[in-house]
């Protein structure tokens, strides 16, 4: 019982530090299930205390995990906008069933992680220059590279996002129907090792929303909600897409394995004006990780 009410204090309160406590914080979700089976011993056993114990440790872990799976699509009004991120793998995720599923989705915009120069010209070859003909790139031959796909005109916006971690492009999208917005293609370096400095660094300098502009950040955060930094950064004017809808816990990697997907660390967080109708994944092969495909509303 006592690590389950160790891991509820420390996933309440914020307080995992270092790189181990950080991975294993992506882990909440499955320990407010673990948590039930102490409390059942408990119970059984007709330990008062412990019961107690172990049922404020259930509530606060199941009061952190299962509001991501009740939520319900809104019935907003607004301009349609889609998303569609997905992390490449280094380049190797299939180039036709991306396009394929761009043809079958029709993303506003498309963003990508892990984008090589090969990768580019795969997907263009398969017919995604014709598709989606605006783009801000910034490929590379490594898991550095990022870049926004878009049918819409793009202004790059150069300064927006302070260079810390892989690429992170970001853009003004000018939507037909009402004022652009603002979007950038998130990927931090992974909390492994030394580097979860870096990566606290790199979702502490993502921009706040903004009261002028509708802001939209997607893509690998290498983050889920029950980490305490991505909990900050919605703080500063964000929700979560999957979340509003019930699709919260809907796991996007590892895929492709011999392991079902475990973890949610793929996701399209909104400014609080924008409406989300549905959040839905896709495996794509050839990458770990899977696709989040977004329908909201914008102002």
């Amino acid at each position: 019982m006592t690590p389950f009410a160790a891991w509820a204090v420390a996933r309440v309160a914020g307080l995992e530090r270092g790189s181990l406590p950080t991975q294993i914080m992506t882990a909440t979700p499955y320990a407010a299930a673990g948590s039930l089976v102490p409390l059942l011993i408990a119970a059984v056993g007709r330990k008062k205390a412990a019961t107690a114990v172990a049922l404020l440790t259930t509530a606060a872990l199941g009061f952190s995990v299962l509001p991501r799976a009740l939520g319900t699509a809104e019935a907003t009004t607004g301009r349609p906008f889609k998303v569609m991120t997905i992390n490449m793998l280094f380049g190797r995720a299939d180039p036709q069933v991306i396009v394929d599923l761009v043809r079958e989705f029709r993303p506003d915009v498309l963003s990508t992680q892990e984008l090589t120069p090969s990768a580019v010209a795969e997907m263009d070859a398969a017919g995604l220059k014709e598709l989606m003909p605006h783009r801000m790139l910034e490929d590379e031959w490594d898991a550095g590279g990022s870049g926004l796909y878009s049918r819409h005109p793009l202004q790059p916006l150069w300064d927006l996002v302070p260079p810390v971690g892989h690429k992170m492009p970001a853009a003004m999208v000018s939507l037909p129907g009402g004022k652009p917005i603002e979007f950038v293609d998130v990927h931090p370096y992974p909390p492994l090792g030394s580097a979860v400095v870096n990566w606290n660094e790199a979702l502490s300098a993502l921009p706040s929303a903004d009261r002028e502009t509708v802001r939209i950040l997607a893509g690998d955060f290498n983050a889920s909600l029950d980490h305490a930094s991505l909990r900050r950064l919605l703080s500063r004017g964000y929700k979560d897409a999957a979340d509003q809808v019930g699709a919260g816990l809907i796991p996007t990697w590892p895929a492709n394995k011999r392991v079902p997907p475990i973890i949610t660390i793929d996701h399209v967080l909104v400014d609080e004006r924008v409406g989300v109708r549905e959040v839905s994944v896709r495996d794509v092969p050839g990458t770990d990780h899977r696709a989040v495909l977004a329908e909201l509303t914008v102002p």
